[in-house]
């Protein structure tokens, strides 16, 4: 079994990275830091050249995923670019305040998306009852979940993503990400048998220009999707199931 990898990235320069290093799939973003937001239409534009699929972020704003409707109408048209710039797919999701999936908003946004792939993404790690959630996500007709195993790195979550596979059985993909790197992504895919994991694939880098630094603009150091990690963490994926 291939098993592919998914990188996000947030810049032109990342993209080229991760195609550049063996990615199977992109998840297109802005401002990673924040754990990724709706890519800009520059970014969307470039990456409808890309020679595989790229499914876009929706998400409007840093901060918990419970969206209000003045979120869902901005959701919306950004769904409508993604369709309009012909890329494959939307990474989705929402929360309700008690942590519960957003079910009915989820479904407006899948709806909207109809003919598009589509993910959910980390919301589902913050809900109370995974179980729970991965069977509404099924019933969602998402193409996979991407979750840490509700913990802050997939790592320290292989019980939960283990017994979430199990259970998904093939009905929906349990795809594994959150500090995946390619000194553990062997152990991970062990545990879980994942067909597919996500990745950043990145490494820290300084600041080129202090001034920036000084006047707010920029971070000291960063971290940038990086093509030799790309590769190394295809290779460790390709030792492990090749």
């Amino acid at each position: 079994m291939t098993v592919l990898l998914e990188v996000c990235v947030d810049s032109p320069q990342g993209l080229a990275a991760a195609i550049a290093g063996g990615a199977g799939r992109i998840e297109l973003c802005s401002a990673l830091e924040l754990g990724g937001l709706t890519p800009v239409a520059g970014l969307m534009q470039a990456a409808a050249a890309a020679p595989i699929p790229v499914y876009a972020m929706i998400r409007p704003h840093a901060g918990p995923f419970v969206f209000d409707a003045a979120d869902e109408e901005a959701m919306m048209a950004d769904i409508d670019a993604v369709r309009a710039f012909g890329l494959a797919g939307v990474v989705i999701g929402a929360n309700l305040l008690d942590g519960t999936l957003d079910v009915p908003l989820i479904s407006r946004l899948k709806a909207r998306a109809e003919g598009l792939g589509s993910t959910l993404h980390r919301a589902f790690d913050l809900v109370p009852d995974a179980d729970a959630a991965l069977e509404q996500a099924i019933e969602l007709g998402c193409e996979r979940v991407l979750t840490s195993g509700c913990v802050p790195k997939a790592i320290d979550g292989l019980e939960t993503l283990g017994r979430l596979s199990r259970k998904a059985a093939g009905r929906v993909s349990i795809m594994p990400g959150s500090g995946v790197r390619p000194g553990n992504v062997g152990d991970i895919l062990r545990v879980t048998g994942a067909s597919e994991v996500h990745a950043s694939c990145s490494s820290r880098v300084d600041s080129i220009d202090p001034r920036a630094v000084t006047f707010g603009f920029a971070a000291a150091t960063t971290n940038r999707t990086d093509a030799d990690v790309v590769r190394q963490m295809r290779a460790a994926i390709d030792a492990l199931v090749l």
